[in-house]
C-alpha cells in the first residue's frame, strides 16, 4: 500500500493532515494503556522490533504495482499480535518514515494520507479483538477463524482506505473506478496470505511458550487478559 504522489493534493491534503494527527492522539492513548501493563524499556523494544517489521514489509517482501496504488504485504495483524496495538501503531509511524526517507523520498508527500490508511484499521483491529477474542484466550491460542477475522479487518480497511482518497482526490470518473478495482483485486492476496502467517507466527512463539514473561512481546501474546 503506497498512494501515489498527486492522488491527493493541494487543499485536498488538509483532511490527511487532520485524520494522521486524530491517529497520532488515539496512538498516544493506546501507548498510556500499554505501559500499564508492561515497562517502559519493554515498550521501547517492541516498537523497536515493529518498526524494523514495518521497514521489512515495505522494502524486503514482495511488493508491486496494482491501479491508484502499490500491493505491500503489510502485516498488520502479525505486529499487533507479538508486539501489542500502541508499539504495533508506533512502528508503522517510525517505518513508514524511514522507509520514505532512506528509500522512497518521492513518497514523502504522501505521508499523512498513507499513516491514515496504515493506522485506523490497525485500531479497527484493536477494536474488533476486544470483542472477539475472550478475557481468558492468549493470542497464541487463537483459532483460524478469529485471526483471519482480525486480518480481513485490517487489511479491508487499508483497501477501503486506499480506495476513499482516490475518489477523494481524482473524482469518481471511470479510470478511478478501474484502478480501485485492481488495487482491490490484488490485494485479496494479502488477504489470503497473512491468517496463514499469523497462524505460523503464532504455532512458533506457542513453541516458545516458556518465554511467557519475556519482554520482548505484549503480556497478552501468552497470558489471559
Amino acid at each position: 500500500m503506497h498512494i501515489e504522489p498527486g492522488v491527493v493534493d493541494g487543499a485536498k491534503m488538509a483532511f490527511a493532515y487532520t485524520t494522521a494527527a486524530g491517529a497520532t492522539g488515539y496512538t498516544a492513548k493506546l501507548a498510556l494503556e500499554d505501559l500499564r501493563a508492561h515497562n517502559a524499556g519493554s515498550f521501547a523494544v517492541r516498537t523497536l522490533f515493529a518498526t524494523v517489521g514495518t521497514i521489512v514489509f515495505f522494502e524486503v517482501l514482495p511488493h508491486f504495482q496494482a491501479g491508484i496504488s502499490e500491493v505491500h504485504f503489510i502485516l498488520g495483524t502479525t505486529l499487533f499480535l507479538l508486539m501489542g496495538a500502541a508499539p504495533a501503531a508506533l512502528g508503522l509511524v517510525f517505518g513508514l518514515l524511514l522507509q520514505g526517507m532512506l528509500f522512497a523520498p518521492t513518497d514523502m508527500p504522501m505521508y499523512f494520507v498513507n499513516l491514515t490508511t496504515l493506522l485506523v484499521p490497525l485500531f479497527a483491529v484493536t477494536a474488533l479483538a476486544r470483542r472477539i477474542i475472550p478475557q481468558t484466550t492468549a493470542y497464541v491460542d487463537l483459532e483460524y477463524s478469529s485471526v483471519l477475522k482480525l486480518s480481513a479487518m485490517y487489511q479491508g480497511g487499508i483497501v477501503a482506505w486506499v480506495a476513499f482518497w482516490a475518489f477523494y482526490g481524482q473524482g469518481a470518473g471511470a479510470e478511478t473506478f478501474q484502478s480501485v478495482w485492481t488495487f482491490g483485486a490484488a490485494y485479496m492476496l494479502v488477504i489470503l496470505i497473512e491468517p496463514i502467517a499469523d497462524l505460523g507466527v503464532l504455532a512458533g512463539a506457542k513453541a516458545l511458550r516458556r518465554g511467557d514473561r519475556s519482554p520482548l512481546v505484549t503480556h497478552r501474546l501468552y497470558n489471559a487478559a
